[in-house]
């Protein structure tokens, strides 16, 4: 910002005048980018969220029984699939190896609850017999997870 001399001429200082309209300081903020980026991370988010739920398919049976409440602990969930396998989150281990490895994780863990999610074709036996291994674990809190069942559909 320094200082100039004005120097007299046919136009009385008008251009001068008007430069200064021109180049004076806008005051406003253009909000338009923010927004923007706003919209690219809700996209990203609503995306993303749908990939965070444990990933191993199986038709789950439907009861009428309603929700565990939860806990401030990432839940611990044990799969049995239609085809035997058995998995721990998401890894897959022997059914030989199940009450060892469950063993180590319940070292770590505050709770002793576990969720075992099998998938409804399976045998009975089967499901029970893990069970088992799952309290031979170290889990005696074992929550079976199912699908909701429509009220109108509930056999009576």
């Amino acid at each position: 910002m320094g200082a100039g001399v004005i120097q007299g001429g046919g136009d009385g200082g008008r251009r001068q005048r008007r430069r200064s309209r021109r180049s004076s300081p806008m005051s406003e903020i253009n909000v338009t980018p923010f927004v923007d980026v706003m919209m690219v991370l809700l996209i990203i988010f609503m995306v993303a969220a749908p990939l965070s739920i444990v990933g191993v398919p199986v038709e789950l049976p439907e009861t009428a029984a309603t929700a565990l409440p939860g806990d401030e602990e990432e839940p611990l969930t044990v799969t049995v699939t239609n085809d035997g396998r058995v998995m721990i989150q998401e890894t897959e281990v022997e059914v030989a190896a199940l009450v060892t490895r469950l063993q180590a994780i319940a070292a770590e863990r505050n709770s002793n609850k576990i969720f075992l999610r099998a998938d409804g074709r399976n045998d009975w036996n089967r499901v029970a017999m893990i069970m088992g291994l799952l309290n031979a674990g170290g889990f005696s809190d074992i929550g079976l997870v199912t699908d909701t069942m429509p009220m109108d559909g509930a056999d009576g």
